[in-house]
């Protein structure tokens, strides 16, 4: 564009977004100034009823996770005033700039349209402005799209993603991580098979001292900040859970507390930081006497607030390769969604049909 503005409005009758499409207010956006972006690029402000769109297809095999940038458009609104819409298939969830959770003047956090039905066909990704003052209107950049297949392999380590390797895409040469927010409906979560509560960090190997892997969870916000997977236990006997915690390499230092509960039993574990990388592996054992069609919810969370001693951005301990481990005959099953109702509907009907052969 012939010009030198920082913000250039758009006019959807003349110009175009390539694989977009917008309607509303919306501003064009370079780098510069009090405008901070991804590799000092540029992105788009949605003003008063500005909306940007794009549509692909899905099979239904595959479910979907969005990442995005959101920034203020100045210092001032480096706040929950800046904030926006994100919409899916069949929800929406709004996010707010969080000036505690991070070092630069853009944040980056994923947002997950998956939530166990099958899409087949067109489908579509909505980002749409919300504010609370009229001179604080969001800033989106970086927008990528990831497709992951569906359908989990279990191994035998008892969870799913147990590595929290699936889920969504880092952008490129950014070290600020992803946050991840509660989803907007029970079960919704960009990290594949496990609920967010609160808000996390997604860390990557790159940037952040991660256990094992590419990946792995920092729990952050301290109110409280945690994530959990849903299981069954098809029969009694014992189970011994296996996980690392350590820091991120962020110069997060202080005493770390990461709870582990399943179902009513809690376990503390604590650990002492100096924010260079550390981490310790930790175990627990118990007798799991509960019924073979019991959902159990089992959590790893953190209720303390601790900063970063540079920035004094919250940051917390990091949570890596939660594993089972089973004695002889008891085994687990992961059941989502529908899954529990269908499995109890089986085996009622299976039980009355070898009572009528009898």
């Amino acid at each position: 564009m012939n010009t030198t503005s920082q913000f250039v409005l758009l006019d959807n009758k003349v110009n175009v977004i390539p694989g977009w499409t917008f309607k509303g207010t919306v501003w064009y956006v370079t780098a510069g100034g009090n405008i901070s972006l991804p590799g000092n690029g540029h992105g788009v402000q949605l003003g008063p009823n500005g909306m940007i769109n794009q549509t692909y297809k899905s099979d239904g095999s595959y479910d979907y996770v969005v990442t995005f940038t959101l920034a203020p458009s100045s210092i001032e609104c480096a706040n929950s005033s800046t904030a926006v819409n994100v919409s899916g298939h069949s929800s929406s969830k709004i996010f707010y700039f969080r000036e505690s959770l991070g070092t630069e003047m853009w944040q980056t956090y994923a947002y997950s349209t998956w939530g166990g039905e099958l899409r087949d066909g067109l489908m579509g990704i909505q980002i749409q402005s919300i504010a609370s003052s009229s001179t604080c209107w969001p800033i989106v950049d970086t927008v990528l799209i990831t497709g992951i297949p569906a359908q989990i392999i279990y191994g035998d380590n008892g969870f799913a993603n147990s590595g929290f390797e699936v889920g969504p895409t880092f952008i490129a040469n950014s070290s600020q991580g992803i946050l991840l927010e509660a989803g907007a409906r029970l079960g919704q979560s960009p990290l594949q098979e496990w609920t967010i509560l609160d808000v996390v960090k997604y860390v990557d190997s790159k940037h952040y001292a991660v256990p094992q892997g590419r990946a792995a969870v920092e729990l952050v916000s301290g109110s409280p900040s945690g994530i959990v997977y849903n299981t069954v236990f098809l029969n009694h006997g014992k189970v011994t859970i296996n996980f690392i915690m350590g820091d991120a390499n962020d110069l997060c230092v202080g005493d770390f507390t990461v709870s582990l509960q399943v179902k009513n039993m809690i376990w503390n574990f604590t650990m002492k930081s100096i924010g260079v990388g550390s981490s310790e592996k930790h175990s627990v054992t118990f007798n799991a006497k509960l019924g073979n069609t019991e959902l159990i919810p089992i959590s790893f969370s953190s209720y303390s607030e601790i900063r970063t001693s540079d920035h004094q951005v919250l940051c917390g301990p990091v949570i890596d390769s939660p594993t089972f481990q089973f004695s002889s005959g008891l085994r687990s099953k992961k059941l989502q969604h529908g899954w529990l109702v269908c499995s109890l509907v089986f085996i009622t009907f299976s039980y009355l049909r070898i009572e009528s052969l009898l």
